[in-house]
């Protein structure tokens, strides 16, 4: 079935879809882990590559 309008398919345009992208990672920041370890956040700033193995 062939869609018979021009309304666009998807976001729209880019600040639709960078409204849309905002939104979902606005609802995702109440689900993310604090981070409980400053020492750590210090280091990641400084260019360290944490290894989650070790």
């Amino acid at each position: 079935m062939k869609l018979r309008t021009k309304a666009p398919r998807g976001a729209g345009s880019p600040a639709a879809a960078l409204a849309i992208v905002f939104k979902l990672v606005e609802s995702a920041q109440s689900r993310w882990r604090a981070i409980t370890a400053p020492h750590l956040v210090a280091l990641v700033r400084n260019g360290a590559h944490l290894n989650h193995n070790s």
